[in-house]
């Protein structure tokens, strides 16, 4: 089993910055990829960058590109989300997500543990 717990969020003004963080713990050696996603009210979740745990190519979608950047901390287990640029779409609950093999990082099924999520708000 793993654990992944999410923390950071909180409100910020458009053109803001904040950083998420997820930690994983438990049996993370077995992780393939680590995802982030997000979820506005009444909408589905959605997809936001996936990186592989071991690291390598990231994969962003195209609303964030060059606002968001993944990253990890090998030694401590945690993958950070740093979101600068904020705007008022970007306001959802974010959730950490990982999976144990390949496959398509953009669909939420393929993810095999989930965190509690965290809330963003960008006011305008």
């Amino acid at each position: 089993q793993v654990q992944l717990a999410e923390s950071g969020g909180g409100l910020v003004q458009a053109g803001g910055s904040l950083r998420l963080s997820c930690a994983a713990s438990g049996r993370t050696f077995s992780l393939y990829t680590m995802g982030w996603f997000r979820q506005a009210p009444g909408k589905e979740r959605k997809f936001v960058v996936s990186m592989p745990w071991s690291g390598g190519s990231t994969y962003y979608v195209d609303s964030v590109k060059g606002r968001f950047t993944i990253s990890r901390d090998n030694a401590k287990n945690v993958v950070y989300l740093q979101m600068n640029s904020l705007k008022p779409e970007d306001t959802a609950v974010y959730y950490c997500a990982a999976k144990l093999k390949s496959g398509w990082d953009a669909i939420p099924r393929e993810y095999d543990y989930w965190g509690q999520g965290t809330q963003v708000t960008v006011s305008s």
